[in-house]
């Protein structure tokens, strides 16, 4: 075990859990972010598929199906 660590000392449990406990913030703050521009990209896509249907521009599916 002293050889995975270089010969140092075991860092002290309450250090670990601070740690533990700043990732943990961390992370939430950051999967907080993702969600949001998640949302955010979702909303775009939705709005650019609205106006494109506005406009009449369709992709090769929609046209292809009207064929039919």
């Amino acid at each position: 075990m002293s050889d995975l660590l270089g010969g140092a000392k075991l860092p002290k449990m309450d250090a670990l859990k601070k740690e533990r406990r700043e990732l943990s913030e961390k992370k939430k703050a950051l999967y907080a972010e993702y969600r949001k521009a998640q949302a955010d990209m979702r909303q775009a896509v939705a709005v650019k598929a609205n106006i494109d249907h506005l406009l009449g521009h369709t992709d090769g599916r929609e046209h292809k199906a009207q064929e039919r």
